[in-house]
């Protein structure tokens, strides 16, 4: 049995990717154990799904203080010391690196004890791990095109059910009625999205109104009740969305941030959307990713600072035809075999590990 240590943690960019690489590889046989921070979202998210771990205490690379950058080196060394400590212990064949700063000191031991490490980059501009790792790394995969030197473009692996849905020309034709917006406003909710949408739609005549599915993030759907209520908008307003491949077949439209799985996401469904990128994301990345879909044509790139409620009343002069030429120019962008490959590309260099070990 073939073992693979998949580093990733902070935020469900990194870790979702990684699970989704998980599960292909779990099913193919293989044992996987995923090395993260206890105290980060990867403490609750990868015990739930089943995987063994390898705990290793490290906080960010970036931060503020005169305090946290003097301690910085110490805090790495230790976290090598127990990321060595770990590596001994799984005996990995491979190492699988998605970002967030735990893949740094993980990605440094593997890469000086001769093991083969794998990085993948999600985001159009890298993070500084990996921006890092990528000189020590036997291969670099990166979701966006020209990212990092050596990079090799196989797109950001997404939920397999998603992957399966139809194709745009084949969904968006057997819609009827008015257009339908599904606004994302992701597990934390975007304030902005949610403030901003109910009364921007109030500005819409009835007749020309889309129908409205509104994911909040659970602190915010009372507030969010009472603002639709208040500007007598009709919506399905949800705290969380369980099927995400259901809610993009459903819409025409999506209004969302740009994290980089979002991105995936809409290019793998092919679906056209508005993206408002996060102002103060690390290195403004949601707007450059937002780019990879604007640029040809697939979205419409809305900074934060232009989004009102008159922006919004501009989507009553978007048809179906319209959105649907959209959404085939981003499925044209799709990678919707991501997984597959990266799987694949830590497969052959755990082969050519086990060569290696036997000559």
């Amino acid at each position: 049995m073939k073992t693979i240590l998949i580093m990733a943690g902070g935020t469900g960019g990194h870790i979702m990717p990684g699970l989704a690489v998980a599960d292909h590889l779990r099913s193919l046989g293989w044992r996987v154990v995923w090395m993260g921070n206890a105290e980060g979202m990867e403490g609750r998210l990868i015990p739930e799904r089943g995987f063994e771990t390898a705990w290793v205490k490290f906080s960010a690379l970036r931060g503020k203080g005169l305090a946290r950058k003097l301690l910085l080196p110490f805090n790495l060394i230790a976290a090598c010391w127990q990321a060595l400590r770990e590596m001994r212990r799984v005996q990995p064949d491979v190492v699988l690196g998605l970002g967030g700063y735990i893949t740094f000191p993980g990605g440094l031991v593997a890469a000086l004890s001769g093991r083969p490490l794998i990085l993948h980059e999600q985001n159009s501009l890298a993070g500084l791990a990996n921006r890092v790792l990528a000189r020590l790394a036997t291969r670099v995969l990166t979701g966006f095109p020209d990212v990092l030197p050596r990079g090799e473009w196989v797109g950001n692996p997404v939920r397999p059910e998603i992957s399966r849905l139809a194709p745009p020309q084949e969904r968006l034709p057997q819609h009827g009625g008015p257009l339908r917006l599904l606004v994302l406003g992701g597990s934390l909710g975007a304030q902005v999205l949610n403030q901003t949408l109910p009364a921007g739609l109030a500005l819409i005549p009835l007749q020309e109104r889309p129908e409205v599915w509104h994911q909040s993030g659970e602190r915010h759907i009372e507030a969010l009740r009472a603002s639709y209520a208040q500007a007598g908008v009709e919506a399905r307003l949800t705290p969380f969305i369980a099927d995400m491949a259901e809610a993009y077949a459903w819409a025409d439209l999506v209004i969302c941030r740009a994290g980089a799985l979002t991105v995936a996401e809409l290019a793998t469904v092919g679906v056209a959307s508005v993206l408002v990128p996060f102002p103060h994301a690390v290195d403004d990345h949601q707007t450059a990713n937002a780019r990879f879909l604007s640029q040809v044509g697939a979205a419409v790139l809305l900074p934060q600072d232009q989004l009102r409620p008159e922006t919004i009343a501009l989507l009553r002069n978007y048809s179906r035809d319209q959105l649907l030429e959209m959404a085939a120019r981003a499925r044209d962008l799709a990678k919707p075999e991501a997984t597959v490959t990266v799987a694949r590309a830590c497969m052959e260099q755990a082969e050519k590990f086990a060569a290696r070990s036997k000559a």
